[in-house]
C-alpha cells in the first residue's frame, strides 16, 4: 500500500490513505533464538493440548525449565495464529465490512468429493525462523488439493491456494473456514461469491468443525515438520511437498476403509466431472 520509491512523501501517503505514520515506518523484528524455541514447544503442546491457553502453556513451560510470563506465551501465541481452543460466546460480530457467516455442516451428510472443501493456516517451525502453512482439503476424502506457504499472515497466499483449486478441479458447493481475518476478508469472500460458493464458517473456538484439517495438521507436524529442521523456506517447501504427496497418494485412511485420499476422490467424482 505505501510505495517507498514513489516520488510522494511516505507521511503525505499516509495521510492520504488514513495511516498512522508510525505503521509506515515499524520494522518487524526477528524472532530471537529463545523466542523461536518457545514458539516451536508451545507449537506441539498446542497439538498435545488445544484447549491450553496461555496461563496453562505458561505453567507447562515453567515444568520443563522455561522462565517464561504468561503475557509473553500470550504474545508468542498471537505470533504464531493460534488461540486456546473452546466455546466461546459469539456476542460481537467483526467491522462491518468483514461479516462472520454461518456454520452449514452440522448434521449434514457430506459423503461425495467436491460437495465441502475445508481450509485453514497453521504454523511451521524451521531451524531459524518460522512460515505459516495453508492448504485446502476436500472433507469427503481429506485429499489436500492445493496449499502455499508464507511468511506472513496475509490474504494473498490463501487466495492463491483456493484459486489453484478451483482451477484444477472445478468449485465446491460449500466452503468452510474458521473466523479468521484472512477469510472473513472482503477478498477471501468475494472470491467464493464470484464462484457462486457457499460460505461456512465454524463457530469461534469450535475446531471441531473444521476436525479434518486439524487431524490434517497433526499428521503433517507429527510424520514431518517436527522430525526435520528445515534450514530454508525452499526446504519447507519441499519437505511438506513430498509429504503431502505420500498423504495423498500413499497414506491410507481407516475412515476411508482404508483407502488413499487419491483413490476415494477420483473413484467417486461424479461420472460428468470425471469426463471433464
Amino acid at each position: 500500500m505505501i510505495d517507498r520509491s514513489h516520488k510522494l512523501p511516505i507521511a503525505r501517503q499516509c495521510k492520504i490513505l488514513s495511516l498512522s505514520r508510525s505503521t509506515a515506518y515499524y520494522r518487524p523484528q526477528e524472532a530471537s533464538e529463545t523466542d523461536l524455541k518457545l514458539m516451536r514447544r508451545i507449537d506441539e503442546l498446542h497439538m498435545e493440548h488445544p484447549f491450553a491457553g496461555s496461563r496453562m502453556l505458561r505453567d507447562m513451560l515453567k515444568a520443563e525449565g522455561h522462565a517464561v510470563g504468561r503475557k509473553h506465551v500470550a504474545t508468542l501465541m498471537k505470533r504464531m495464529g493460534i488461540e486456546a481452543i473452546y466455546k466461546k460466546p459469539n456476542t460481537s460480530r467483526r467491522h462491518a465490512a468483514h461479516p462472520v457467516y454461518p456454520y452449514l455442516l452440522r448434521n449434514l451428510e457430506i459423503a461425495r468429493p467436491n460437495h465441502v472443501w475445508a481450509a485453514d493456516i497453521t504454523y511451521i517451525p524451521m531451524k531459524r525462523g518460522f512460515v505459516y502453512l495453508f492448504a485446502v482439503m476436500d472433507w469427503a476424502s481429506r485429499r489436500v488439493l492445493s496449499w502455499r506457504l508464507s511468511n506472513t499472515l496475509t490474504t494473498d497466499f490463501c487466495i492463491e491456494a483456493v484459486q489453484e483449486a478451483i482451477t484444477r478441479y472445478g468449485r465446491p458447493e460449500i466452503f468452510n473456514t474458521d473466523q479468521g481475518c484472512q477469510f472473513t476478508s472482503l477478498e477471501f469472500t468475494q472470491l467464493l461469491k464470484n464462484n457462486n460458493i457457499a460460505i461456512s464458517m465454524d463457530g469461534k473456538g469450535c475446531w471441531r468443525d473444521n476436525v479434518f484439517v486439524e487431524r490434517l495438521w497433526k499428521s503433517i507436524k507429527y510424520e514431518e515438520v517436527y522430525l526435520r529442521a528445515y534450514d530454508t523456506v525452499s526446504a519447507a517447501k519441499s519437505g511438506i511437498g513430498c509429504y503431502l504427496e505420500f498423504y495423498n497418494g500413499r497414506r491410507p485412511h481407516s475412515t476411508l476403509d482404508g483407502d488413499t485420499p487419491n483413490a476415494f476422490y477420483f473413484a467417486n467424482l461424479p461420472a460428468l466431472e470425471q469426463a471433464a
